[in-house]
């Protein structure tokens, strides 16, 4: 009888580590994988969905400048369309995160006005960048897919954030008394 219950604590001892560890990790908040350390705690500190707009587009225009320097290096890496279709990838998936906020916004009914007009300038921008890239080059075919991803996704990313413009109501005008 006492080795029964002994071999069950036993195993059950064995078991509780890895039931714990499933537990948490079903919780825990999913970490993008296009953002440095860095970058997911400065998304998570910020409270204000007009911050976190302001900073996944500040990301996104970092990835952009990395992908224009690869394009533009004279000594290209053996890696180099791994490279250009991950910026692109990174760029692509910080643009959706921030009209994603935008959508979050607007449910919380919070005020983005300045995050839109951020996002409206730089996304017009972003779009230029893209269409200007060589589509002639010797390499083109290897990130061509995930380039035309990346424009689609900005000119929906800008549509929906036209859109929240739109239906934003204006500041309130205040008179005086």
């Amino acid at each position: 009888m006492f080795s029964r219950c002994a071999s069950l604590l036993l195993l059950a001892a064995l078991f509780m580590p890895i039931a714990g560890t499933a537990r948490t990790s079903h919780f825990a908040p999913q970490k993008k994988d296009y953002l440095t350390e860095s970058e997911s705690d400065k998304i998570r500190d910020a409270y204000a969905p007009g911050d976190k707009i302001k900073l996944f587009l500040s990301f996104a225009e970092d990835r952009l400048k990395k992908f224009q320097y690869e394009l533009a290096r004279q000594n290209q890496d053996r890696r180099r369309s791994e490279m250009l279709n991950s910026l692109l990838n990174a760029y692509s998936g910080c643009v959706d995160d921030a009209a994603d906020q935008i959508g979050l916004a607007q449910e919380k009914q919070a005020d983005i006005r300045s995050a839109l007009k951020l996002f409206l300038s730089k996304g017009k921008e972003f779009l230029e960048v893209l269409d200007k890239v060589n589509r002639n080059a010797a390499d083109f075919d290897s990130y061509k897919d995930t380039l035309d991803d990346a424009i689609e996704g900005t000119k929906d990313a800008l549509a929906d954030a036209e859109k929240a413009d739109k239906e934003t109501s204006p500041a309130p005008v205040r008179r005086k008394p």
